[in-house]
């Protein structure tokens, strides 16, 4: 059955105030009736890595913020730590960065929450509803939550090539150790030299993997590494880093699977909104923006993830090109994520998505 997506479309809207449209976006996406006053509304977003400019900024989320407390709701904004070490990879340096990218309490009317702790400990473990994961790791505070809005911004993706309501539900919920899951399974990546004998990773080593040898060099034993991705953060020197080295369709199933513990773990439908702005090749946690490849299109909204990022996906191979940014040889009408990422293959992840029960891949576009 085709599922419904609502289309603020940018170009058939110029003269209707921003806010306003978005309002009658989400009213018309009919989520307020899910809703009881006092709810603890959790907004996933990206707060940008340190660099970026193409995130969906303060300005764009705060007519979602008042839509949700006008429903007589309590939402805030939210995302988890990462798995590799940079401006967001602990929660004090990942709420200084929000607020540097001006995500204010104060004037959006909501507050942001790290939702996976300090360090990333704060998870819980939720059934995985694929074949690679016995159990899923995702954030505390998200799961704490009353409901859901899976906020994303559309872009390009080296591993996925697309990059949407999937991949900002799959591993922006997940604690480093699920994410860990779904780039590596389990061990970090290991260079010796840069190894300073401290001992530091050791003794957070939650499977007693990790040991220094005669030389003095950190050694793994993988067969005992629970993936708890601890040592990354411990590791000041990096000397443990994320092994990235897995297969393309693997890490897409991996985060596909995630997505959908994500969705199992909620009582209520989980509303995604995904942002065709500004879109790049790469994603927000880049430590810089390239430019867009294609014309800002709009925003989208539905209750069916796989169907919105098929809808994205759809409208901007459809939108025109920036030759200049795309690669050479990009034809007009031609799959430009595709072009950009030629190794990745967004209707993978699509259509994974759809066998295991997650959504449908056709949709009924209503204008808004």
């Amino acid at each position: 059955m085709a599922a419904s997506v609502y289309f603020w479309n940018l170009s058939s809207s110029r003269r209707v105030p921003y806010d306003r449209r978005l309002r009658r976006l989400l009213k018309d996406s009919r989520y307020a009736s899910f809703l009881q006053p006092g709810d603890l509304v959790a907004l996933k977003v990206h707060f940008g890595e340190k660099g970026s400019s193409g995130f969906i900024g303060p300005r764009l989320l705060k007519p979602v913020v008042d839509f949700f407390r006008k429903a007589g709701a309590k939402p805030f904004l939210t995302d988890t730590n990462t798995l590799y070490i940079g401006q967001r990879g602990e929660t004090v340096s990942h709420a200084l960065q929000a607020a540097e990218h001006g995500f204010d309490p104060l004037l959006l009317g909501a507050p942001v929450v790290i939702a996976d702790g300090l360090k990333s400990n704060h998870e819980v473990s939720v059934k995985g509803p694929g074949r690679h994961f016995e159990h899923c790791y995702l954030a505390g505070d998200i799961l704490d939550a009353d409901s859901l809005v899976n906020i994303s911004h559309v872009t390009g993706h080296d591993l996925t090539g697309f990059a949407g309501a999937l991949k900002n539900m799959g591993m922006g919920c997940a604690t480093r150790k699920g994410k860990m899951q779904q780039h590596c399974g389990l061990g970090p990546r290991l260079d010796p030299a840069k190894c300073r004998s401290c001992g530091d990773c050791i003794e957070v080593c939650g499977g007693g993997s990790l040991w220094l040898d005669e030389e003095g060099k950190v050694n793994l034993d993988r067969a005992s590494c629970t993936g708890c991705a601890a040592c990354l953060l411990a590791c000041r020197q990096g000397a443990l880093g994320v092994d990235f080295e897995v297969e393309l369709p693997v890490f897409m199933e991996r985060m596909v699977e995630y997505a959908g513990a994500v969705l199992s773990a909620f009582t209520r439908p989980v509303l995604h909104l995904n942002y065709l702005l500004h879109i790049t090749s790469g994603c927000d946690c880049s430590g810089g923006s390239n430019g867009p490849f294609c014309p800002d299109l709009g925003v989208l909204a539905s209750l069916d993830p796989v169907a919105l990022d098929q809808a994205s996906l759809d409208l901007v191979n459809l939108a025109p090109g920036q030759a200049s940014v795309l690669p050479a040889g990009w034809q007009p009408g031609a799959d430009k994520f595709a072009a950009l990422h030629p190794s990745a293959e967004a209707a993978y992840c699509f259509e994974y998505a759809r066998k295991l029960g997650l959504g449908s891949r056709e949709y009924r576009l209503i204008p808004v």
